[in-house]
């Protein structure tokens, strides 16, 4: 399955009642998704005071239409959520018949669970004020954990972007000596699925996490000798854990290191300390809008998940099945 244009079933004349709005996280990523459902995002106005409070005000009639919200809650993560919020609530009371929140980047999805005592699940919270908010579904795009579907009590499609990076990696290296590699035990099932696919070898970085966003790779399990390895994860954040990684690869004998990487939050220094590592190449879809810096690394590439996207809104506006988007690759 291509992801390029739109072919047989997914085929696109502009769907009549479909609504496509654009909050301020990641307009160039809903513009793209306009384009490809030719659908023309719908004219509105967003934008924050002085003192932070957001305003919304849509400039046409929604009443009885399918409104999709495109709205990444990166950063900055409360201004963006809020404003996800006011939307939501702003189409809700203009009579929309129904509202998808199609949230590529779910942020506060780390805080999923709770990791010690007196601390909160704030996934939960961010899920119950989605649905408060009046959202009748959710789209969104590799979850950190699985489990925050069930937090919402509206059905929540979660999308993968593995057909997206499995033709981009097939596209790109010969997979003879491709080994796939999980930088820590917790994403062995993606990074199995991901090695299924490509039919190639496996091998997990064991970490151990000496404090949040800090990280130490210990050992490799797994031959990584002559090997091209290809680090996958969902979130790059601070860049700590890749970076060991990498090191720890190296160390192992590995040819070269690549990384695929859902969601590039890439805060503070962590592109810096990507482009001086050991990291050939990072890719990240853009989910969230890359910043100057990001745009600027020159071991850093950014693949297109519009496409994908988009194909999805389309399913969900005709009430056909999504999962048939990664039935192949």
């Amino acid at each position: 399955m291509t992801f390029d244009a739109f072919d047989g079933e997914d085929s696109v004349d502009p769907p009549p009642n479909l609504k496509l709005v654009a909050g301020n996280s990641n307009r160039p990523l809903a513009a793209a998704i306009s384009q490809l459902l030719k659908v023309p995002l719908t004219k509105s106005h967003v934008e924050t005071f002085a003192d932070k409070e957001v305003f919304v005000e849509i400039h046409e009639n929604v009443r009885g239409q399918h409104c999709f919200i495109i709205q990444s809650t990166s950063f900055p993560a409360n201004d963006n959520l809020m404003e996800l919020l006011v939307l939501i609530d702003c189409l809700k009371r203009a009579s929309a018949k129904r509202i998808t929140a199609v949230i590529p980047y779910f942020g506060y999805a780390r805080q999923d669970r709770k990791p010690k005592p007196r601390t909160p699940i704030t996934a939960k919270l961010v899920a119950n004020l989605i649905e408060r908010a009046g959202a009748d579904r959710v789209l969104t795009l590799d979850l950190h954990a699985g489990q925050i579907q069930g937090f919402f009590d509206i059905p929540t499609d979660n999308l993968y972007a593995a057909p997206v990076i499995v033709r981009d990696i097939k596209g790109r290296f010969n997979t003879d000596d491709l080994m796939v590699v999980s930088p820590d035990a917790g994403g062995v099932v993606r990074a199995r699925e991901l090695a299924n696919r490509l039919q190639v070898p496996i091998a997990i970085c064991n970490k151990w996490r000496e404090a949040p966003g800090k990280a130490s790779i210990m050992s490799v399990i797994g031959d990584v000798a002559g090997k091209r390895c290809i680090l996958l994860d969902d979130i790059v954040d601070s860049g700590g854990t890749l970076v060991s990684a990498a090191d720890a690869l190296m160390a192992g004998g590995a040819i070269d290191v690549h990384a695929y990487i859902t969601h590039g939050v890439l805060s503070g220094g962590a592109a810096t300390k990507i482009r001086n590592s050991h990291i050939k190449s990072l890719f990240i879809t853009d989910t969230i809008l890359p910043t100057e810096v990001v745009r600027a690394a020159r071991n850093i590439d950014v693949l297109p998940i519009a496409p994908l996207l988009a194909k999805a809104i389309l399913r969900t506006f005709r009430e056909q099945s999504v999962s048939g988007l990664f039935d192949s690759d």
